[in-house]
C-alpha cells in the first residue's frame, strides 16, 4: 500500500492543528472544564479536533474517525483516523510542554501511520511501523537491554497501583537507573528518539495508543499491552527500546 498521500495529509493535519493550539498554550486565562471522567478539557482540545475532523471529511469523506473529544464516526471503515488533539492536557493547562497531538491512521483496524507532534517545542515525530523520523531525520531507540541501565517514564506513578500490580511496578522502578514522570505521549517520543528506554501506562484509551504503535515500531522499539498482548487495541501500554529489555520489563511486572 502506498502511504505517501496519507503521509502528506497527516503532516498537514499536524501543522494546522499545531498552529491552532500553539497560541493557547501558557495562557493563564484559558478556561478549563472537567469532563464526566474527571479529566480536564479546554477549547484548545475541542477546537483542534474539530479542525482536524473538518479537514478529514473534506479530503477523505469515506474514512472513519475516532476522536477523544467528539466520539466515533464510522469506526469500522477500511481507513480510520484516530485523534487526540492534546495528549497530556494536565501538563498543557499547567504550562508544562510535555504534551502533544496524537494522530494515527488505521487500515483494516491496525495503525499504519502515527504522529506525535509537539508544536511549541517544534518536534514532529512520524512513524510507519518501518521507519520513524523526527523533523525529517531518522531516529532509533537506544540499544539498552538491562533494566538496571534504563530510564523509565510513566504519566502518573499512582496509576500502576490503581489499575495493575503496584508492588511489581515499584520493584521495577527500584531496579532502574532513572525514573521520571515525563509521560503522556512525550514519554514515547523520548523512547522513540533515543532519550529514554521504557515508557509505560497501566490504563489507556484507543486515541492514546494508536499513534504510538507505528512510531515505536518504526524506531526499532517494542510495544505491547501490560501483559505482552496486542499493542492495539489495548487498555494499557508498555514501550521498550529493545525486545530483550521488553521481555525483562514484562517479567518484572508479572511479579
Amino acid at each position: 500500500m502506498n502511504l505517501d498521500p496519507y503521509r502528506s495529509f497527516i503532516t498537514d493535519l499536524a501543522a494546522q492543528s499545531g498552529d491552532f493550539i500553539r497560541p493557547k498554550f501558557g495562557r493563564l486565562d484559558l478556561a478549563v472544564e472537567t469532563k464526566s471522567d474527571a479529566s480536564p478539557v479546554t477549547l484548545a482540545d475541542r477546537g483542534a479536533e474539530e479542525l482536524m475532523r473538518g479537514l478529514i471529511a473534506r479530503k477523505f469523506p469515506s474514512h472513519g474517525i475516532i476522536g477523544e473529544e467528539f466520539g466515533n464516526d464510522r469506526p469500522g471503515a477500511e481507513f480510520v483516523w484516530v485523534l487526540d488533539p492534546i495528549d497530556g492536557t494536565k501538563a498543557f493547562i499547567t504550562g508544562v510542554p510535555l504534551w502533544g497531538t496524537l494522530i494515527a491512521l488505521l487500515y483494516q483496524g491496525q495503525p499504519v501511520l502515527g504522529v506525535i507532534n509537539q508544536p511549541v517545542l517544534g518536534q514532529f515525530l512520524l512513524g510507519d511501523n518501518t521507519t520513524t523520523t523526527l523533523n525529517g531525520r531518522p531516529v532509533r531507540c537506544r540499544a539498552t537491554t538491562r533494566i538496571e541501565d534504563s530510564t523509565i517514564l510513566t504519566s502518573d506513578p499512582l496509576n500502576p497501583a490503581k489499575y495493575q500490580n503496584g508492588s511489581a511496578y515499584e520493584a521495577l522502578t527500584r531496579r532502574a537507573k532513572l525514573v521520571r514522570t515525563w509521560g503522556d505521549c512525550y514519554g514515547y517520543l523520548l523512547v522513540a528518539s533515543g532519550w529514554a528506554d521504557i515508557c509505560l501506562d497501566p490504563i489507556m484509551n484507543p486515541w492514546d495508543i494508536a499513534a504510538l504503535v507505528p512510531v515505536i515500531r518504526g524506531s526499532g522499539g517494542t510495544i505491547t499491552d501490560w501483559r505482552g498482548g496486542s499493542a492495539y487495541p489495548a487498555g494499557s501500554t508498555i514501550a521498550s527500546a529493545t525486545p530483550v529489555l521488553h521481555t525483562e520489563v514484562l517479567r518484572a511486572l508479572a511479579g
